[in-house]
C-alpha cells in the first residue's frame, strides 16, 4: 500500500522534531517538513533544520520562503494602520503565523496530502491559528497534533527522541525566543510573574551606542522607501536596515499584557526597533498630512484589522476592504520624517513632505489668521456655541 503523505509544519523545535520521528516510525507515514520561513530564520539554522529532518525520518524537506509575502499582505498594512495591540505590542509572531500556516495549507494540497501536522500545545493562541487556516485553505485534510492531544510533557517527548538515536539540545531554557521580521517574542521567565519586568539579560540585542543619533526616514504613500537617505527598492532590505539603528540603541523593547484567543490574559516581552521607529515616524508624517477625519477613520478600522489578525480572522473576507481603505488613506503620505534616537528611547523631530498640511496660506496657528478676519472669528465661535446655549438656557441649574 502506498504510504499516506503528511506534512509537518517544522520548526526544528522539540515538539515538531518529535512530530516528525514519531509520524514516521510509529504511524508509518510518508513525512514531508516543512519550514514556512517568514524572515526569522537564518541560512545556517534552515540548513541545520534540512539536516535534522531527515535524521529525523522526514522522506522530504523544504523551506517555504513566505518573507515577501507577509510583506506585501500585512506588514505594509499594519504600517499605514500604525497597527499595535493595546497601543503597545506590533502583532509579530500573531501575524506571522496566518502566513506560515498558509504557505504549510498551500503546499500539503500541491503534494496531495492526506494530513498536516504541528506541533502547538492546547495551551496557546497557535493551535487556532493554525486549525484554522487548514480547515479553511486544506478543507478535508486531516489535522494531526501529538503534543496536544497527548498532552505529552518536553520530558516524554525528549526520551522518545533520544531512545530512537535522535540526540539534540533541547534543554529548557529560562526564556524562549520567536524571532521574525517584524520583531522578537520573549516568553518564560519573569514574564509568568506581573510584579516583574525582563531584566537586560533577557533580551537578544542590547544597547550598544549612547547618543543622540538622527534617523530619517522616507515614505511614499505610506511605504517606507530610504534609510538615511539611502534609498531601498525592496522594502524588506529597509526593515532590516532600521532594525540594525535602532536595536544598536535597545529601542523597541516592552511587555503586552492582553487577551488571548481563548480567553485567558496572556503576557510576553518583546523587543522591536523597527517596527516601534517605523510605524512610529509613519504615525507622525500622518498627523501632517491627513485630514482629521482621514486619521479619525482609519484608526477605526486599523484597530479592527489588528484585532483580527491576532485573532485568527485573517481569511475574514472583509479584510481585503479594510485593507483597501488602509491603501486609499495614504495616497498624500510621503515625506522624511526625523527622529532623535537616545538609549532605550526615541522621539520624533519634525517633518519635511510637499503635503504638510501645517503650511497652508490660511494661517498659522497661534500666529496670524489670513483667511478671515477678527468679525468672522467672533461669528463662527458664536454660532458654534448655539447648541451649548441652547441647552444650559432651558436647564440653567445644570451649569456647573
Amino acid at each position: 500500500m502506498e504510504k499516506k503523505k503528511v506534512v509537518v509544519a517544522f520548526s526544528g523545535g522539540l515538539d515538531t522534531s518529535y512530530t516528525v520521528m514519531y509520524l514516521a516510525k510509529e504511524k508509518g507515514y510518508e513525512v514531508y517538513a516543512a519550514c514556512a520561513n517568514t524572515g526569522g530564520f537564518s541560512a545556517e539554522q534552515l540548513k541545520q533544520n534540512e539536516e535534522n529532518a531527515y535524521k529525523l525520518g522526514a522522506k522530504e524537506y523544504v523551506t517555504l520562503d513566505v518573507t515577501r509575502e507577509y510583506y506585501d499582505k500585512s506588514i505594509r498594512y499594519m504600517v499605514y494602520g500604525n497597527v499595535l495591540r493595546n497601543n503597545c505590542y506590533p502583532i509579530s509572531v500573531s501575524s506571522e503565523r496566518i502566513f506560515q500556516a498558509m504557505a504549510i495549507a498551500r503546499y500539503a494540497n500541491e503534494i496531495g496530502a492526506s494530513a498536516i501536522a504541528h506541533g502547538s500545545t492546547g495551551a496557546g493562541n497557535d493551535q487556532i491559528r493554525f486549525d484554522m487556516t487548514f480547515l479553511v485553505m486544506a478543507p478535508g485534510v486531516e489535522i494531526i497534533t501529538l503534543t496536544r492531544d497527548g498532552n505529552l510533557t518536553r520530558q516524554e517527548e525528549v526520551d522518545y527522541l533520544n531512545k530512537n538515536g535522535y540526540f539534540a539540545d533541547f534543554t529548557k531554557l529560562k526564556y524562549s525566543y520567536n524571532v521574525g521580521l517584524w520583531g522578537t517574542s520573549i516568553c518564560g521567565g519573569e514574564i509568568l510573574d506581573s510584579t516583574q519586568g525582563l531584566p537586560e539579560c533577557a533580551y537578544l540585542k542590547h544597547a550598544t551606542k549612547e547618543g543622540p543619533e538622527l534617523l530619517k526616514l522616507g515614505f511614499e504613500k505610506g511605504e517606507l522607501k530610504s534609510v538615511n537617505g539611502k534609498t531601498y527598492e525592496d522594502p524588506i532590505a529597509a526593515i532590516q536596515a532600521v532594525e540594525e539603528i535602532g536595536a544598536a540603541y535597545g529601542i523597541g523593547r516592552d511587555c503586552h499584557v492582553g487577551d488571548t484567543i481563548i480567553g485567558i490574559k496572556g503576557r510576553v516581552g518583546f523587543e522591536a526597533a523597527a517596527p516601534m521607529l517605523i510605524i512610529g515616524a509613519h504615525r507622525f508624517l500622518e498627523k501632517y498630512t491627513l485630514s482629521k477625519w482621514q486619521q479619525y477613520w482609519k484608526d477605526q478600522v486599523s484597530n479592527w484589522y489588528g484585532m483580527f489578525l491576532h485573532e485568527s480572522q485573517y481569511l475574514e473576507p472583509v479584510m481585503p476592504d479594510i485593507e483597501a481603505m488602509l491603501e486609499s488613506s495614504q495616497r498624500n503620505v510621503t515625506g522624511v520624517v526625523t527622529l532623535e534616537l537616545r538609549p532605550l528611547m526615541f522621539q520624533t523631530i519634525g517633518v519635511d513632505s510637499l503635503n504638510d498640511l501645517v503650511k497652508n496660506k490660511l494661517g498659522e496657528y497661534g500666529e496670524t489668521a489670513k483667511a478671515w478676519s477678527s468679525d468672522d472669528a467672533k461669528g463662527f465661535i458664536k454660532v458654534s456655541a448655539t447648541a451649548l446655549r441652547a441647552y444650559y438656557l432651558a436647564h440653567p441649574d445644570e451649569r456647573k
